[in-house]
């Protein structure tokens, strides 16, 4: 796949908050339960304030320095980095909730790429606020290490995918998975709205474009899958769970 071309970062204006963490629609995902109100107020002020990121733009860049992990709000992202032959690799895909920017903790230094693939919203926490304030904080340090092991058995499961699984098993299991977090945030238990491209779903699964499509059609074909446009609407959960679990 070749190298895609990106317009260079625009660094979205910060917005003021509209809607406090306290009565925000995905706190249940981000927050630790329990917080008492001036614990709350702590964490809406660790948050600098809101950005917006236009579809197609990069919210940053690989090799640009860590200051912040961004939490996305609305909307949607992939991230993705050089491969070794030089093509653009796709490593993940973002959603309400999650976070980004976690690759440059290690280093100080963002090793991948992250692009909007819509028009979205993330609260922007810089690092070294969050750092100082989680030492003193232990629900916040829990919470944050929840959402950082989430990201790892996330990642684990893509590799175990890519290693152990026919292509047919890898498309399956990325709708599925797409299908479980996107109900968690209140969409539809059958159905999910393609955001990425099936070239960047090949990226991701280590896949060509012409697996991906052949493999939606075939299940379509054999009336597992129902596929509108960008939609698509999963007629037959339990044999597709099924296929999961088969063996190579």
């Amino acid at each position: 796949m070749a190298r895609t071309t990106l317009p260079p970062p625009a660094f979205p204006r910060l917005e003021p908050f509209k809607v406090a963490c306290s009565s925000c629609c995905l706190r249940h995902l981000c927050l630790p339960t329990g917080l008492a109100p001036a614990e709350t107020e702590q964490l809406e002020r660790l948050v600098q304030g809101r950005r917006v990121v236009p579809r197609n733009t990069v919210l940053f860049r690989a090799g640009e320095p860590f200051e912040a992990l961004h939490v996305v709000r609305t909307g949607f992202f992939k991230t993705s980095a050089v491969a070794e032959d030089g093509r653009d690799q796709v490593i993940g895909f973002q959603m309400a909730a999650e976070l980004l920017g976690l690759d440059g903790i290690s280093d100080g230094t963002h090793a991948c790429t992250a692009v909007a693939l819509e028009d979205s919203q993330v609260c922007v926490v810089p690092y070294a606020r969050l750092d100082e304030l989680s030492r003193d904080f232990d629900r916040l340090q829990q919470q944050f290490h929840r959402l950082m092991s989430r990201e790892i058995v996330r990642e684990q499961g893509v590799l175990l995918m890519l290693g152990a699984m026919r292509a047919e098993q890898r498309v399956v299991s990325f709708l599925m998975d797409l299908l479980r977090r996107l109900q968690a945030r209140g969409f539809s238990s059958s159905s999910v709205v393609l955001r990425m491209t099936r070239e960047e779903i090949g990226s991701y699964l280590g896949l060509t474009l012409e697996t991906v499509s052949r493999t939606l059609s075939r299940l379509q074909d054999e009336g597992m899958l129902e596929i509108r446009a960008r939609e698509v609407r999963l007629l037959k959960q339990r044999q597709l769970s099924q296929l999961m679990r088969q063996a190579a």
